[in-house]
């Protein structure tokens, strides 16, 4: 077939119109594979936490702790009056059984922890290991003065219980004391977990019983051995509750019901302190418990040990403004291509367009084998090499194939600044579109886009 037979064909698909919506065409294509890249990174990221899981199965769970608190069990006697036509009036005794749990009235808490990192294959997890401390006041005589007439306690039976997400980091009780008698403590909660459905519904927990008990002041003080990992939660029980704790990690990221008064963090670690009065959380100085789940994990505070760089979010990040980075190449390409009036085949529009895409899937890679900055200074030099030697061999000098090296290479600046500035992320993002808009809109000013043909 004659080429020229359809001159009219020919001089379109030569012109900028042609161009235009041909590089729309190929943007809308390439967000095929930057979905799957997406989704690549969602699965890594998955694999990630399925291994995080898998060390911390092993080590011992997030740490979330409650207590102390004492439990005695106690029978309330109800008459129950019943009418019947038979027998007339009849009067049946009815007795509940319930638990006495009491607060203290001054609780300290303590943590001290080391912590480490374990890896499972490329993956790990911030782990801790160290001691937590409970030591306070309790003052029972309130609680037991408030019993109705037809409510017995029997405090022979009373218990001290300390309840857990999970007791899997436990690794010793380094000393635990009741007015100064040593106590034995014994896996379970004894059913009384105050976290619900968002922490745990076990029997996590340890008990001691308190042989002797006295509805008079006493105090206490208990020293865990224990390990755990990701983060720490603690629940103010007391009537005044002080907490404090401290790792030898440079990112913590306090959350939670209260934030700490006083905190302090530098590159050996951080340290901060809590204190938190009853009158502020809605939790009861002490109640009578028949059975029903107590759920006070909104009044839960603590810390996570937050790894300051996450490598599959910054990913996500990446990828989510992967569309508008996208089109700068191809905006770069068409611009070259009018002002050096060297007409370009589309193909070379597409490969400029996928050498971008690998970047994502280049960072990826390297972010799990380096340090994620370090990775993204590796993967943005070689694909703005690649895409600079590569608009050489399209356009007639190096003057005009720089241009390209330096608009790639601003737009991987300004990636990275979006990376980094997670607040300010869409303040940056949108001026960064605006301007480019504006640059091409003053370099465009003067184009005759009537023009159907580009000049020979």
């Amino acid at each position: 077939m004659d080429k020229d037979k359809f001159p009219a064909f020919k001089k379109f698909t030569q012109g900028y119109t042609f161009k235009a919506l041909l590089l729309v065409v190929l943007v809308l294509l390439l967000l095929i594979p930057l979905g799957m890249i997406r989704g690549l990174v969602d699965e890594r990221g998955r694999t990630a936490a399925s291994a995080e899981s898998d060390i911390m199965e092993a080590w011992g769970k997030q740490l979330v702790a409650a207590g102390p608190m004492v439990r005695i069990p106690g029978i309330r006697t109800d008459e129950v009056r019943t009418k019947t036509e038979k027998e007339g009036e009849k009067i049946e005794i009815e007795k509940t059984p319930f638990s006495l749990i009491i607060s203290p009235q001054k609780l300290d808490i303590d943590a001290a922890f080391k912590t480490e990192t374990r890896k499972r294959g490329i993956f790990s997890v911030p782990l801790f290991s160290g001691t937590l401390t409970l030591s306070g006041v309790f003052d029972p005589g309130m609680a037991v003065s408030e019993l109705l007439s037809n409510e017995e306690i029997f405090p022979d039976q009373a218990e001290l219980i300390i309840s857990l997400s999970s007791q899997k980091g436990i690794r010793k009780i380094n000393a635990s004391t009741w007015n100064d008698t040593e106590l034995f403590f014994k896996p379970g909660n004894r059913g009384y977990s105050l976290f619900g459905y968002g922490y745990s519904r076990s029997t996590s927990g340890i008990y001691a019983s308190l042989s002797g008990f006295e509805d008079k002041v006493a105090a206490f003080n208990i020293s865990i051995g224990i390990q755990g990992g990701q983060y720490i939660r603690l629940l103010p029980l007391g009537q005044d509750t002080h907490a404090a704790i401290s790792a030898d990690w440079s990112s913590p990221s306090f959350q939670g019901a209260y934030l700490p008064g006083e905190s302090a963090i530098g590159d050996a670690g951080f340290s901060a302190s809590w204190d938190v009065n009853y009158l502020s959380r809605d939790i009861p100085l002490f109640q009578k418990d028949y059975g029903s789940e107590q759920n006070y994990a909104d009044s839960l505070f603590g810390v996570d040990f937050f790894r300051a760089i996450d490598t599959y979010a910054l990913n996500t990040r990446a990828v989510k403004y992967a569309f508008l980075f996208l089109i700068v190449p191809f905006l770069t390409l068409f611009l070259l291509e009018v002002f050096t009036k060297k007409s370009i085949h589309p193909v070379p529009y597409l490969l400029s367009g996928i050498g971008n895409a690998v970047f994502y899937l280049l960072l990826l890679s390297l972010s799990e084998q380096l340090p994620f900055y370090t990775a993204y200074i590796f993967a943005a030099l070689a694909v703005t090499l690649l895409l600079t030697l590569y608009s050489r061999s399209l356009l007639p000098s190096w003057n005009k194939s720089g241009y390209m090296g330096l608009v790639v290479t601003i737009s991987y600046v300004l990636l990275y600044a979006v990376l980094n500035a997670e607040s300010y992320a869409l303040l940056i993002g949108s001026l960064g579109t605006f301007a480019v808009l504006a640059l091409i809109m003053f370099l465009t000013r003067k184009l005759d886009w009537y023009r159907q043909e580009l000049d020979p």
